[in-house]
């Protein structure tokens, strides 16, 4: 959890404090809200409901009844109703969905980029590491530390900030 100060705030443990966040509703076909946990009358207040009740909620009795997600999340190429995981990724709300990260992130005027977990040719920081090593491979061989630390600097800086 970070604080007023931007500093991460501390239990009495020592360990950083963390907030589960709940997902936003849903919203059905006909654009009334989906709660995605049951209500505070409900003997489960608070309890996400699980994607079989989601479902049958959407009038998508046969697809609730499916495995809740496919072997290590991978589905089939093409299938859409292999599991429910994957029946309800397939609903319009979620596929067109803002997450809350982007929410926030626009409401404080940022633009937020997802890009593919360890695809290095696509990670920010790789490619601006990549710019550097390239231009640190032009400069001159040198034993001298001096020079070193002057070409790795020169050569970090010469990222151009447009690419960044």
């Amino acid at each position: 959890m970070i604080g007023n100060n931007g500093r991460p705030v501390y239990g009495p443990d020592g360990k950083v404090v963390k907030i589960k966040t709940r997902m936003a509703d849903g919203r059905l076909a006909d654009g009334t809200p989906q709660p995605l946990y049951f209500p505070l009358e409900h003997p489960q207040a608070g309890v996400f409901k699980g994607m079989s009740i989601i479902l049958k909620e959407r009038g998508l009795l046969k697809e609730s009844n499916l495995k809740a997600q496919c072997k290590d999340f991978k589905c089939k190429k093409g299938v859409s109703d292999c599991c429910c995981r994957r029946v309800l990724y397939m609903q319009p709300n979620f596929i067109q969905g803002e997450s809350r990260l982007e929410t926030l992130c626009k409401k404080q005027g940022f633009n937020v980029l997802f890009l593919p977990k360890f695809h290095c040719k696509l990670n920010f920081i790789e490619q601006c590491w990549g710019y550097a090593k390239h231009v640190y491979q032009e400069y001159p061989a040198s034993s001298k530390e001096v020079d070193l630390e002057h070409n790795v600097v020169s050569a970090l800086e010469s990222v151009p900030l447009v690419s960044m």
